[in-house]
């Protein structure tokens, strides 16, 4: 197959995870990546940087979902409010179809320093996206970094939730149950 053929993008992202999964993420070259996919390595390079990124393809999409969420949020929507409408928009993103390969991903990321690392830079961009989106809505630097942070943990248990092995519920329950019991912590801290 070319590189001119439907769908390059997803199926090199399959394959990596086959791949992955059969040799281990440090067994696996982008070019046995490509070759799985049935495309060549000058085509990975046209959709990815390097392996790694198959991993984390659409961050800037979520990056972009959430940030333009909490700029659409209601004026009188408080920082909670707002991140929490954020949170809720990733709903359609983290659904059931996706749920297996989310998990796969995960089991590769956990088993990988490197990749563990790259997943606390995502996370970081996303926590700055929620700040910085909260400050253009007026939130003061101290108010927009607290709600971003907390945006960011409420996002990070109901993710790792809904990607364990048994978990059946939806993201968006996940992520309300992540607000709601974060809530009530920071109401014990008094």
């Amino acid at each position: 197959m070319g590189r001119w053929e439907p769908n390059a993008r997803e199926r090199l992202e399959l394959a990596a995870l086959e791949l992955f999964r059969e040799r281990g993420y440090d067994g696996t070259t982008v070019a046995e990546i490509a070759e799985r996919a049935g495309l060549t390595k000058r085509s990975f390079f046209r959709h990815f940087a390097d392996k790694r990124e198959l991993l984390f393809s659409g961050q800037e999409q979520l990056t972009r979902l959430i940030a333009d969420t909490i700029a659409g949020a209601p004026a009188s929507a408080t920082p909670l409010e707002a991140i929490t409408a954020a949170l809720m928009a990733l709903d359609p993103v983290f659904d059931d179809e996706r749920r297996p390969l989310a998990r796969e991903r995960q089991a590769i990321i956990v088993d990988n320093l490197e990749l563990r690392e790259r997943e606390l830079l995502k996370s970081t961009v996303l926590t700055t996206a929620m700040a910085e989106a909260l400050r253009e809505r007026g939130d003061s630097e101290p108010v927009a970094n607290l709600a971003a942070e907390f945006g960011g943990l409420a996002l990070h248990i109901a993710f790792t939730r809904w990607v364990e092995p048994d978990a059946k519920q939806d993201y968006a329950k996940l992520a309300q149950q992540a607000v709601d019991e974060l809530r009530a912590t920071a109401a014990e801290l008094g």
